[in-house]
């Protein structure tokens, strides 16, 4: 799409997410408990979203606003009357049967009307001749299928080359999953308003959304204690505050030892890169039980990992011994070797970070253990659950907390908006990283990074929440160079950068 002025992709928004019924409520309470009108919050949602569009699209000199019937329309026909009352050109284009238009939807479209800015049907085709697209067609609470008319407007949109600015929710998405329902319209922008919808940070919300700015609406700060947040939202901003400057007497001992166990003939290189990550991100040891091939070839690329070549099981238990964390799966592959090292490793009473084969071969034998780091990406959820990888990006927080509860431990559920449940709070969704992490070896860092802070002494799901975001805050700062072509192995400049305070 084209952009009159890029869009800032990282906004300090709140931490907390909530379901599409609890932000309603919300609303409704605004109104009945603390006096303020439906019609005002409407206003202020629909001025809100017009001071955004003039300070990032400032050229955008004709307009199209597309509406619906319900509330999300009234916020629509405010920023058209606002737009209009600014000298710029506006088209409104309308879904729906116009006689449902009512309450303060009605009232501010008629508003609109009043200034002679008269509103049309869809009837199949959109304008080219505009500068930027208002989306006010359907708010939260879309729960069926796009069909229709609506499918082949919200299409008609994403073909236009012209920037999206999408109020509330970009319509088609559903609030609480992040799952297109059918079609839906990508917007470069997304302004939402009162409580942050959890769907829009995972499964398809951060493909749909672009970047996400948030108003209250001056609401009181009060209303936000009738509800409990239905998940938190994380990034490095919010996490890097708990990572402190060393003693100055510190030493190797203070900092744990990690224990990475994989690497079958073939696959030693995700083996090596969890066990540099593990280093990177201040583990004092680390220690790579893997093929006896692969020793000579680790200790030439980084001779700080200690090697034990591993031609039987009955190595392992010396090396435990000294072990004060294993990741566990990294290039394990799925052959006799590979399947007596978990076996081994599966009653261990020693923290776990499970990743790659092993996840796979806890779907074959399956078993719960308070202990255990799970860090599967959907293929592997979905095989855990026993489930196709479609149901598990239907709805991405019921998968993560699924598989907490059949597994235990902390269940963390890699994608765009990767998840984190520990069972003991909601859920935590990263909104960092991008596209760029789509290739070999990503996950294999992320397992040495959480092993590397459980060593260091953050308890399990301190571990994966902090080791999550710096895997994608690391990764962002490497993409900086590019997302295409982005190596799990460039971002471990940027982890060692990020975990000492003041380097950023």
């Amino acid at each position: 799409m084209n952009h009159y002025r890029s869009i800032p992709g990282k906004l300090q928004l709140p931490t907390a997410l909530y379901l599409a019924q609890q932000v309603r409520e919300m609303d409704r309470l605004a109104t009945e408990c603390h006096g303020i009108s439906t019609d005002e919050l409407m206003v202020r949602a629909g001025q809100a979203a017009f001071d955004l569009l003039r300070r990032n699209w400032p050229e955008a000199g004709n307009i199209l606003v597309l509406t619906g019937t319900g509330n999300n329309a009234g916020d629509g026909f405010v920023v058209a009357r606002l737009a209009l009352q600014a000298g710029l050109e506006v088209q409104v284009l309308q879904l729906g049967e116009r006689q449902r238009l009512a309450g303060d939807a009605l009232a501010n479209a008629l508003r609109y009307d009043a200034l002679s800015g008269a509103w049309q049907p869809f009837t199949g085709e959109l304008p080219r001749d505009v500068d930027l697209i208002v989306d006010a067609a359907l708010g939260t609470g879309l729960e069926r299928e796009v069909e229709g008319k609506w499918a082949q407007a919200f299409a008609a949109v994403n073909a236009l080359p012209v920037p999206v600015l999408a109020l509330d929710i970009p319509s088609g998405l559903q609030a609480d999953t992040g799952k297109v329902l059918g079609t839906a319209v990508q917007a470069d922008a997304s302004i939402t308003f009162i409580g942050l919808k959890r769907g829009m940070f995972t499964g398809d919300g951060p493909a749909y959304c672009g970047a996400i700015q948030f108003d209250a609406l001056g609401v009181p700060p009060q209303l936000y204690a009738s509800q409990l947040p239905s998940a938190k939202r994380l990034d490095w901003f919010s996490q890097r505050q708990h990572l402190q400057p060393r003693v100055r007497t510190a030493h190797k001992g203070m900092y744990g030892h990690v224990l990475v166990v994989g690497g079958d003939l073939g696959l030693g290189g995700a083996a090596r890169l969890c066990a540099e990550a593990a280093l990177r991100t201040g583990a004092g040891l680390v220690s790579l039980a893997t093929r006896a091939e692969h020793t000579a070839a680790v200790l030439a690329a980084r001779p700080e990992i200690m090697v034990h070549g591993l031609r039987e099981p009955a190595q392992l238990p010396a090396l435990l011994e000294k072990a004060t964390v294993v990741a566990l799966g990294p290039g394990m592959g799925a052959s006799d070797w590979g399947r007596f090292l978990w076996q081994q490793l599966m009653n261990t009473e020693l923290p776990l970070v499970v990743d790659a084969d092993a996840l796979n071969l806890l779907a074959q034998s399956p078993g719960c253990g308070n202990n255990r780091v799970l860090t599967p990406h959907p293929g592997e959820a979905a095989r855990l659950l026993g489930c196709s990888t479609e149901i598990i990006h239907a709805n991405r927080f019921a998968a993560v907390e699924q598989l907490q509860r059949r597994y235990g431990g902390v269940a963390v559920l890699k994608g765009a908006g990767t998840l984190i449940h520990s069972g003991d709070s909601p859920a935590a969704v990263c909104s960092d990283g991008n596209p760029g992490m789509a290739s070999g070896g990503m996950g294999d860092v992320l397992t040495g990074v959480i092993a590397g802070f459980i060593a260091q002494g953050w308890n399990l799901p301190a571990a994966a929440e902090l080791g999550v975001c710096l895997h994608a805050a690391a990764a962002d700062r490497a993409a900086r160079a590019g997302e295409r072509g982005l190596l799990a192995s460039d971002l471990m400049s940027h982890i060692r950068r990020l975990v000492n305070p003041g380097n950023e």
